[in-house]
């Protein structure tokens, strides 16, 4: 009886057992999921491959009114285009699930052709609109700086060639000009580098003039041949060989370099006008977007005139010579002057202290990942020129939470000075004052002696030298680096 009982309550719980396993089978619900490889071989044969998941049979749409039942199908195309590819997964309960997908098919030789010409094409800057800009992202593409026009500023930028040739060949031709970007040529805070603020400028591209801020020869940069490879299907131009480059020099395939690199794949798409071609090449990288639009004219004629007289930019604000600067980041009023917030780093005034929700309310400084990190203070309601002459020091206090990662990040302030109103490029010209390591967790009092920088473009320049100075810029966690984090900010007081 004692064994009868065990067999019976054996069998129950193996019933139940798979009950449970039916009714967890049947709860799982039917996923259509798919991807594909166009062939290398053959560009319009394309195979997919099935990862579905729960589905006991498979219907495929290919976007040229064709279809397939198989698992993992390999589907060819008439023609060249766009198809938007849709799987049904059906599941043994009947269930079903789609999932659809655009297929680009793209003649290479075409593509190529339009790269190329039958032998070669040559391409320079677009002289209409921007031809080039920097951005967080494509949606944002000038977010960061505006762009670069036809309008004198980069005279040599828009004379300089790209051929590319059939051959696979690449030659690049200075015309006898570069440019001294900022950050390879100048401005560079490695050790051992040039951290002057030096105005960029178009110099004379030979090889004797070709070192960069930190003394390495760049002259690998200058006009030669190199080769290049272009997939087509992906839109990717791979450029070959030592100095080989486009856009910019310092444009890398992972992010921004200082001297020549024996490779740089960048994305380009090319659009046909009547009488010319435009190139668009684009350098996406984690925290920054670099948009470079190229011209090929089959109409010569059809090319804009180059601008080579630089305009003056901007204008001259009022001045004042205030005797109470500065914000205390309680509200969005709590400024004497100084109330104007923008920049890449972000402040939001009002928020709660965090050693004490109950204080006086404080400002969240907020560093997002890109490069370019200060936040920016210009006065308000009216941008003005600022005449510090009434004032000694400027202090400002800053809280560092430790739940930050402090590598990259470092624990320094820095309180800077510029001119934006008439200076383009203002981060060439300006002041600043940098503090030491910082405690964390607590907050500190950074206080700085005006007429005693850290840096300035122009040694030996103080406040009271300048009469254009309109913005006071913040930066906490260091440069160089794309790093966020969050502090906290209260009382920038100018006395």
């Amino acid at each position: 009886m004692k064994n009868l009982l065990n067999t019976r309550w054996l069998l129950l719980a193996a019933t139940t057992l798979l009950l449970s396993c039916d009714k967890e089978d049947e709860e799982k619900p039917t996923i259509a999921s798919f991807q594909f490889e166009v062939s290398a071989e053959d560009f319009l044969t394309v195979q997919f491959t099935n990862f579905s998941q729960n589905a006991a049979s498979y219907s495929w749409a290919f976007g040229d009114e064709t279809t397939s039942t198989e698992e993992d199908p390999s589907h060819t195309y008439a023609a060249a285009g766009v198809y938007t590819v849709t799987l049904t997964a059906t599941g043994a309960d009947g269930s079903t699930s789609q999932k659809s997908e655009e297929v680009t098919i793209t003649d290479p030789n075409e593509a190529l052709t339009l790269l190329t010409g039958l032998e070669s094409k040559t391409w320079k800057l677009f002289r209409e609109g921007t031809s080039m800009s920097v951005g967080p992202d494509a949606s944002n593409p000038a977010g960061y700086w505006s762009g670069l026009t036809n309008n004198g500023t980069r005279p040599c930028l828009y004379l300089q060639t790209f051929t590319f040739n059939r051959d696979g060949s690449y030659v690049f031709d200075d015309q006898g000009s570069f440019w001294a970007e900022y950050g390879v040529f100048n401005n560079n805070a490695a050790p051992g580098c040039d951290v002057n603020n030096t105005p960029e400028s178009c110099f004379d591209a030979t090889a004797e003039n070709m070192v960069n801020a930190c003394g390495t020869d760049v002259s690998a940069w200058l006009s030669g041949t190199h080769s290049y490879e272009y997939n087509a299907s992906t839109g990717e131009l791979t450029l070959s060989g030592t100095g080989a480059w486009i856009g910019i020099p310092k444009l890398g395939t992972s992010g921004i370099v200082t001297e020549p690199t024996n490779e740089v794949k960048a994305k380009i798409t090319i659009t046909e006008n009547e009488g010319y071609d435009v190139m668009l090449v684009e350098f996406i990288y984690a925290a920054e977007y670099w948009p470079i639009y190229y011209v090929s004219y089959s109409d010569a004629s059809l090319e804009p005139e180059l601008v080579t007289d630089a305009p003056v930019f901007g204008e001259d604000l009022a001045d004042i010579t205030p005797t109470v600067f500065g914000h205390t980041f309680e509200s969005a009023t709590s400024f004497d002057e100084l109330g104007l917030i923008a920049g890449g780093s972000i402040i939001t005034v009002g928020q709660d202290d965090p050693t004490d929700a109950n204080a006086t309310k404080v400002g969240m400084f907020e560093r997002i990942a890109t490069d370019y990190q200060e936040a920016q203070l210009r006065t308000s309601p009216d941008l003005k020129d600022v005449n510090f002459s009434n004032f000694t020091t400027v202090s400002v206090d800053v809280y560092l939470p430790s739940t930050n990662t402090y590598d990259p990040l470092t624990k320094k302030v820095i309180i800077g000075f510029a001119d934006q109103s008439q200076t383009e490029q203002w981060w060439t010209n300006l002041i600043q004052y940098e503090s030491e390591e910082l405690a964390l967790d607590t907050w500190v009092t950074v206080t700085f002696q005006l007429d005693a920088p850290s840096f300035s473009s122009t040694a030996g320049q103080t406040p009271f030298d300048r009469t254009d100075l309109d913005m006071v810029f913040l930066q906490i966690g260091g440069g160089g680096h794309s790093a966020t984090g969050t502090f906290y900010v209260r009382n920038l007081v100018f006395e």
